[in-house]
């Protein structure tokens, strides 16, 4: 018998998309982690502000781990860029101009 592999479009691949976010959220928690526990050890005498600056950097780089994860699943399938929206601003601007 002939088995048939049926290839998932990249878009369309979920399990590599949680492999990214996984490894994305990861490196950011450490790295920013890290960098917060760096700046505590230079700027704060007092331990309190250490772990309260290390836990500042975590945070940042678990929230913008999540901000690009969720882009990343949201995302239209096409690869292009959707169109920016024209705000009403530009529009009556170059309403005026053309009269």
């Amino acid at each position: 018998m002939e088995e048939r592999k049926e290839s998932v479009p990249p878009e369309h691949d979920v399990n590599a998309k949680w492999d990214a976010c996984i490894d994305l959220t990861t490196r950011r928690f450490v790295y920013s982690s890290l960098g917060g526990a760096f700046a505590g050890l230079l700027f704060f005498r007092s331990p309190v502000t250490r772990w309260a600056s290390i836990a500042f950097g975590a945070g940042l780089g678990i929230g913008s781990a999540y901000t690009d994860c969720s882009l990343a699943f949201d995302a239209p399938s096409s690869s292009s860029s959707p169109a920016a929206p024209k705000s009403r601003e530009t529009s009556s601007v170059s309403q005026a101009a053309d009269e």
